[in-house]
């Protein structure tokens, strides 16, 4: 049956292909993509196309971008989506701000009694309910390997978390997922990472402490391991790493190098 969004799909593609020379030059410098079969390298190489088209990067003072620089947010932001095809899951907005280093937030939080902090936060991305994702570009280069960090997967697996509505560490789970399983494994291992802390603010925790700041950064921080340290996540919290696995229906400890040989 012929269908208007697919036509604007397949015209938006033949209209904006990606040379292969330069989409080569990008695969090398992302390691994270290494082990796509052939079939999900077009796939994500489609869906880079489409990305591009769909949102607007707007570059600040100090950011200059080429397409072999487009294409490496790109590729690491469809990533995620590799396999899921039955929602728009980046809806929500248009825009990714693109800073060239850390930079300065506002920040509020209201305590028990009431009183309301604000301060200046230092960070190196954020993603707003209904608007734009913010990243800065030396975190964006520095991610794309397999040593646990990227800060392009990291805000976008809010922007899933948010479709839901605000932020809380469950974003839209797919019809044959069971929410209880989900709650059950996130909150173990979330409650694991906090006693830790609580016992030891200092300790070397297996995945990054950031993550038991709340619920929807244990979510997002887990999902940059499960792209970047799948080895790690699953043998810190197995039972996280099965359903991110079935969320994303990916299985990226197949890709890891080591794996592979």
């Amino acid at each position: 049956m012929w269908s208007l969004s697919a036509w604007r799909r397949q015209r938006t593609l033949a209209r904006h292909p990606i040379d292969a020379t330069l989409w080569q030059t990008v695969r090398d410098r992302l390691p994270i993509l290494d082990g796509l079969s052939a079939e999900e390298d077009q796939r994500l190489r489609d869906g880079c196309i489409l990305f591009l088209q769909a949102k607007t990067l707007s570059c600040l003072p100090g950011v200059e971008l080429d397409d072999a620089a487009r294409l490496h947010l790109a590729a690491q932001a469809q990533l995620p989506l590799l396999h899921l095809d039955d929602l728009n899951w980046y809806q929500g907005f248009h825009e990714i701000v693109l800073y060239a280093d850390d930079f300065l937030s506002p920040q509020r939080y209201r305590d028990a009694s009431g009183v309301e902090h604000q301060w200046d936060g230092e960070h190196s991305g954020e993603a707003w309910q209904q608007g734009p994702v913010i990243l800065a570009w030396s975190g964006v280069l520095a991610s794309g390997g397999w040593e646990g960090y990227n800060l392009v997967i990291h805000e976008l697996a809010h922007k899933l978390d948010m479709l839901n509505g605000d932020a809380n560490g469950l974003p839209p789970l797919h019809g044959d997922m069971r929410v209880a399983d989900w709650a059950s494994a996130m909150q173990a291992a979330y409650d694991d990472l906090n006693r830790q802390l609580d016992a030891d603010p200092d300790a070397e925790t297996a995945i990054d402490p950031y993550a038991a700041e709340n619920p929807a950064e244990f979510f997002a921080v887990t999902s940059e391991y499960f792209f970047s340290a799948p080895d790690l996540l699953d043998v810190a919290y197995p039972q996280v790493y099965q359903q991110l696995s079935q969320f994303y229906r990916q299985n990226p400890l197949l890709r890891l190098p080591v794996a592979a040989a």
